[in-house]
């Protein structure tokens, strides 16, 4: 949950900072749900939180077998994001919008994987799929 909360944290950064102005990615995408650019933006991050607090609310919660998976997707997803922004931020030497929160998506992407590998471990010993306390 903290995962996908910190991931709205960093769609509104990025909202606030125009990254759909700078970043052709997120111009591309944002330019398949809009003309207007920043509406496009909105609907895909909110669209994909919306998504990441239904895997908590749903599959993780209810402890389906496929709650592991959507949980790794999570993890490396938010890393890779973190990663992103915070090697364009440094090879610019300067602010890339998104970058001040994404140092909290690598700590928490880490955290999420770290978790998964000794709930992993435990598995091969108990038959429970992943405890609902879980942070994605």
């Amino acid at each position: 949950m903290f995962l996908i909360i910190a991931q709205g944290a960093h769609s509104i950064e990025e909202y606030n900072t125009g990254l759909y102005e700078v970043f052709a990615p997120a111009r591309f995408v944002s330019s398949l749900f809009s003309n207007d650019l920043a509406l496009g933006f909105a609907i895909i991050n909110t669209a994909l939180v919306t998504f990441g607090l239904w895997c908590w609310a749903v599959p993780v919660r209810s402890e389906w077998h496929s709650a592991r998976g959507l949980a790794w997707f999570w993890a490396l997803l938010e890393f890779a994001n973190g990663t992103v922004h915070s090697a364009l931020a440094l090879s610019r030497g300067a602010y890339f919008p998104g970058s001040a929160t994404a140092p909290l998506l690598l700590v928490l992407s880490v955290t999420l994987a770290v978790l998964l590998t000794r709930q992993g471990r435990r598995l091969s010993m108990r038959r429970r799929v992943l405890p609902s306390m879980y942070i994605i």
